[in-house]
């Protein structure tokens, strides 16, 4: 098995009782983990597993693949999750009774300052999760228009002034300005609006977000769901960000990504296979609160396939 310290001081999991109640695990099922990660939330599925249940886990980062536990029932796909149903179809898995997925990056990574996740060490402008991919947030500076640049900044960070910030950076960028996390933030200073801290977080989770794709690969992820999980099976999402909670409970809630047209001339056939079981996310206790930061932001939804 995963040692618990090992897990922990790669990626402390939120929101960890609660995500493993909400998939109600029987001891023969098959799971899977679409963010393996340390292996923290993967771990206490194998503990309420019995031998004849399977652990799925996926996990774009090379990195992961060393926490992996020494364990028969444990498939590990070094794969995005973004292709769950084909990786099941090639394993021979054409359902499984749950799908946990812990979005974001893992306190690895940001750990980790030659990732360039984190403005806390410098390192090269990287961010990329899956290393085999060729876009770093690097080049995304470097090539991209400044109205590409103010799409990703107001976005998916939020950014403020992400007009201003846009235009400087494409009128003012040099090679020198992008090589590194350090040599960035000197560059765009100037631009900085309250609290540097939380303005750079806001930028580089901009940054982030576009190298690696991860509202598609959220969107691609979420159509799969109903396809692969069994009837009484159930989905738990764990989202850190505004717009990945809102596309979860909208599809959660529709069955599907694009909302169907209010046409009073329009006979829809489609139901939804999936059943809300949270009407409102689940966030931490104030316990885990003050054990771990990276859970302010957590929100836990569950949905349950149904028997149409």
């Amino acid at each position: 098995m995963i040692s618990p310290q090992k897990a922990y001081d790669y990626h402390l999991p939120v929101l960890y009782q609660e995500t493993l109640e909400a998939l109600q695990i029987r001891p023969d099922g098959i799971y899977v983990d679409c963010t393996f990660g340390g292996g923290g939330h993967s771990k206490g599925i194998l503990e309420k597993l019995g031998p004849k249940g399977r652990l799925i886990a996926f996990d774009q980062d090379s990195d992961a693949k060393a926490n992996l536990p020494e364990d028969s029932r444990v498939l590990f796909i070094p794969q995005n999750f973004r292709y769950m149903k084909r990786f099941l179809r090639l394993n021979n898995v054409p359902a499984v009774d749950g799908i946990l997925a812990d979005l974001g990056v893992s306190s690895h990574q940001f750990d980790v300052g030659e990732r360039g996740f984190s403005t806390r060490f410098d390192g090269p402008l990287d961010m990329r999760m899956d290393q085999r991919n060729t876009i770093t947030a690097r080049q995304i500076l470097e090539s991209s228009t400044e109205q590409e640049l103010l799409s990703i900044f107001s976005q998916y960070g939020e950014v403020s002034n992400s007009k201003t910030l846009a235009k400087y950076i494409v009128a003012n960028r040099t090679a020198g300005h992008l090589k590194t996390v350090q040599a960035f933030k000197d560059f765009v200073h100037p631009m900085v609006k309250g609290n540097p801290n939380k303005y750079f977080a806001q930028v580089f989770q901009a940054l982030r977000i576009q190298v690696n794709e991860e509202l598609l690969s959220l969107q691609e992820l979420l159509e799969q769901v109903p396809q692969v999980l069994e009837t009484g099976g159930r989905a738990a999402i764990i989202t850190f960000h505004s717009l990945e909670d809102r596309m979860v409970k909208n599809f959660f809630k529709n069955g599907r990504l694009d909302p169907e047209e209010d046409n009073p001339f329009l006979n829809s056939t489609f139901k939804n296979p999936l059943k809300v079981i949270t009407r409102k996310p689940i966030t931490a206790q104030a316990k885990e609160l003050k054990e771990n930061k990276r859970s302010r932001s957590a929100k836990l939804r569950i949905a349950e396939k149904t028997d149409l």
